[in-house]
């Protein structure tokens, strides 16, 4: 198992929406956590399926554990002290935790679609970003 200094945010770089988001995440946790397509980093964490990659970003932290879907969200956001409040209401409020899984898991079932509506919504702030 690969080990990391500080928590790895791992994406689908193929996916314009996932990039797009992924951008948006940078900027709210700075320096806190690394990002990385899975094309580049993917073989390096032979302890997670390629499907899983495919279906879900990842997030591994320091101390060896992995998550994935909207927990990974969350527990990366958590790292920005503006955005804890996020994992504690996933991890507290009753309903948030399956809720929050059941919408991402849709989400990324229909990322392409949504990628569309995406860039046609927030154009601007997309066009800014010239690597989605």
């Amino acid at each position: 198992m690969a080990t990391v200094k500080k928590p790895l945010m791992i994406f689908d770089g193929d996916c314009n929406f996932c990039r797009y988001f992924i951008g948006w995440w940078e900027k709210a946790t700075g320096t806190l956590v690394d990002y990385a397509p899975s094309q580049e980093v993917g073989d390096n964490f032979p302890e997670i399926a390629k499907e899983r990659f495919d279906g879900s970003i990842q997030l591994v932290v320091p101390e060896g554990n992995i998550y994935d879907g909207a927990e990974a969200v969350f527990r990366a956001l958590a790292y920005a002290r503006n955005w804890r409040w996020l994992l504690w209401l996933y991890q507290k409020a009753p309903g948030a935790a399956p809720v929050t899984e059941w919408m991402y898991s849709w989400v990324a079932e229909h990322r392409q679609g949504l990628s569309r509506w995406t860039r046609w919504l927030w154009k601007r702030s997309l066009a800014r970003r010239r690597d989605v």
